[in-house]
């Protein structure tokens, strides 16, 4: 017997319509949370390997190995007779000839370890990565899209290592009279490791919200605040080159009053080599100065990117730029401090590492500018 059809049923109709929600997000989604979860712990690993980098440099570990084997180099010496060829390698650079002659098997013991650690580090960066990278490629979670994106964060962590022995091989010298790797190098090595920082920063924040969310939030968005905070991410870039040259060439033991320098606005030994483009790298007394004066200008312009901040409409963002504003103060307090004490380990690494803090929550303040989380009358999200 036939059933009796509701008068607003269509013909041909026999099951019900499911609606089909998330239509956005499909074939996107992926496994975004592990993924997001894989990234965070890769920048937690650059955080620890900035920290071991910076340590390494502040005791003259880096030029302890003098070769690079990116593969063998993971095993260490193992016998007497290994520790001996080691550090006849290391008696031979100028490091050692002109500077180390004191130091026993002992003494080259210590620092070898510490440069081991630092690059065995980046041997375990580039095992996370990898492993990660290739679990998710292979059951096919990675989002649509994502793909060249964490892999070019592979190609990264490889160049980073290349640019890695470049810098060590700057030191590896005989009677050429180096003691310390050059810090242009240096500059390089450490900037792209805040590069890297970054990108993986950037997409852990996109990660952690969903397309659909990220599209309807971009209608938001604050362009001159997104702007404005893009200036600072560079500037900000630029601040942690120049402090990089300051450690190249330890240059914040070189003077330690403030404001002044020598009791003077500008040092007296500021130009001392020739030709003069030399000091700009190389003269402790001017590449301090400039790491100063950079720090007073970027101070001054995120007075400015704060301030316009705090006129946004969204609790979170204003709360971002406030947490910009509060950790710069502190690095700027933290930088006198380190100064006036002649850039002791203890207080220079902490300097290094809430350069890491400011730079996050740059990209923070910077992300909601872009993405802004909507937030109800009531200050509800």
């Amino acid at each position: 017997m036939a059933k009796n059809r509701s008068i607003f049923e269509e013909v041909g109709t026999t099951e019900k319509q499911v609606v089909e929600t998330g239509v956005i997000d499909k074939g996107r989604g992926g496994a975004r949370g592990a993924i997001r979860v894989w990234l965070m712990m890769l920048f937690a690993l650059v955080v620890v390997m900035i920290a071991v980098g910076g340590l390494t440099r502040l005791t003259d570990s880096g030029l302890s190995i003098t070769e690079w084997r990116p593969f063998t180099g993971a095993i260490p010496p193992l016998n007497q007779a290994d520790w001996e060829a080691e550090f006849a390698l290391y008696q031979q650079i100028d490091e050692f000839r002109l500077q180390n002659q004191w130091m026993t098997m002992a003494d080259f013991k210590v620092i070898y370890w510490w440069e081991w650690g630092h690059r065995q580090l980046g041997r375990v960066i580039g095992l996370v990565w990898a492993i990660g990278f290739f679990w998710f490629l292979i059951r096919r979670q990675i989002p649509t899209g994502w793909t060249p994106r964490l892999l070019g964060l592979g190609a990264l962590g490889g160049l980073q290592g290349a640019i890695g022995w470049w810098m060590v091989a700057s030191g590896v010298t005989q009677g050429e009279g180096m003691l310390d790797v050059a810090s242009y190098r240096l500059a390089t090595h450490l900037g792209l490791a805040f590069v890297i920082l970054g990108f993986i920063a950037w997409y852990t924040y996109l990660l952690g919200r969903s397309e659909r969310d990220l599209m309807q939030a971009r209608r938001g968005k604050e362009a001159k605040l997104f702007s404005m905070s893009t200036g600072l991410m560079h500037f900000a870039f630029l601040q942690i080159l120049i402090g990089a040259l300051v450690a190249g060439i330890d240059a914040g033991r070189s003077y330690t009053d403030w404001p002044l320098m020598g009791g003077q606005v500008f040092p007296a030994t500021a130009f001392v080599f020739e030709p003069w483009w030399r000091n700009f790298f190389e003269s402790p007394g001017l590449v301090q100065f400039i790491h100063r004066v950079t720090g007073y200008l970027l101070a001054a312009f995120a007075v400015v990117v704060w301030w316009r901040g705090r006129a946004s409409a969204h609790a979170n963002t204003r709360f971002a730029f406030n947490a910009v504003f509060a950790a710069m103060s502190l690095q700027i307090v933290l930088g006198i401090v380190t100064v006036l004490y002649g850039a002791p380990w203890q207080i220079a690494i902490l300097h290094q590492f809430l350069a890491v803090i400011l730079w996050a929550l740059i990209l923070r303040a910077r992300f909601l500018a872009a993405y802004p989380i909507a937030t109800s009358i009531r200050g509800t999200s």
